[in-house]
């Protein structure tokens, strides 16, 4: 144990190694900013729509399963450590009680997916873990997720695991599976497997109001995939428009020519051409070469 001299002098020094190491650690993730970034609760649970929420009581909880904050997630880097001189005052303050061995209250962390969110403790997380503590007294709060999460995801990672889950439902429905080639219907964007499922049922609601007996619903999806998805899909390998939307699919195409039809449709008449709402679109939203190597540029250098 140390004495209040010795170990306030040690917490202001390790504050300054932690600085360094932060400076260090964002000038090697410079092109990866995401890889710099401390995870944001908020956004995390946004994604992950959580079932229900459960008090779990008081755990010890590994250190490496902590991976993001609900309101500090500027303050630190991925590594938990301090981004900002400011904080010095309060993290110094932590390390030299633990110098001193002065027990602190447990922090208070939300646990989904598997890893866990700080709400209230982010310096004591941030000083046990530059400590290279194992394990931390938490109180937790435990949200239900189908999506699991581990330490060192990404924000686009999540999205990623969480377009999986939503495909894998997607196709469960023994009429899709049957009829829809997998392999077209791939999708970058969460939520856009929901958004075709609606597609399919107003399609088949439409179809049903000149019809005295109702249609199946694989009667609906054959229909809408050979009438809407398949033209759309073909359209947009003929017209080579993915070229101006890189890092896309076809099928994420499909779904925002579709609706920009839509509004074109109620702008400019009924029989405005599907052809002509795809160029459209691609006008409007896509990217020639220059434009993207400028968005590439400006999105690796804005690490904030």
């Amino acid at each position: 144990m140390y004495q209040d001299k010795v170990a306030h002098e040690l917490a202001n020094e390790n504050f300054k190694k932690a600085r360094l190491k932060d400076i260090f650690f964002k000038f090697f993730n410079i092109f990866t900013p995401e890889n710099y970034r401390l995870l944001s609760f908020d956004e995390v649970r946004k994604l992950l729509k959580p079932e229900n929420t459960r008090y779990e009581g008081l755990k010890a909880v590994p250190v490496k399963l902590i991976i993001g904050s609900e309101g500090r997630y500027k303050d630190f880097n991925k590594a938990f450590l301090p981004r900002y001189d400011f904080l010095k005052s309060r993290w110094a303050g932590i390390d030299s009680a633990h110098l001193k061995d002065i027990i602190l209250p447990p922090v208070k962390l939300y646990e989904i997916g598997g890893v866990y969110f700080v709400s209230d403790g982010n310096h004591r997380i941030s000083v046990a873990k530059n400590e290279g503590r194992e394990y931390i007294d938490a109180e937790i709060t435990s949200l239900k997720s189908k999506i699991k999460l581990r330490p060192g995801i990404t924000t686009e990672e999540i999205k990623e695991e969480i377009i999986k889950y939503e495909k894998k439902e997607f196709f469960k429905n023994k009429d899709i599976r049957e009829i829809i080639d997998r392999d077209k219907v791939d999708f970058t964007v969460v939520g856009s497997y929901r958004e075709t499922l609606e597609h399919i049922d107003v399609h088949k609601y439409f179809i049903n109001l000149d019809k005295k007996e109702e249609i199946s619903y694989s009667e609906a999806v054959r229909s809408w995939y050979n009438t809407l998805f398949m033209p759309i899909y073909n359209t947009i390998l003929e017209e080579k428009l993915l070229q101006r939307f890189p890092g896309r699919t076809e099928a994420d195409l499909y779904v925002w020519i579709i609706n920009h039809w839509g509004y074109l449709k109620k702008k400019y008449g009924p029989n405005f051409s599907l052809k002509k709402a795809a160029k459209d679109y691609s006008e409007r939203f896509g990217k020639n070469f220059w434009e993207q190597l400028f968005g590439g540029l400006k999105k690796i250098f804005r690490i904030k």
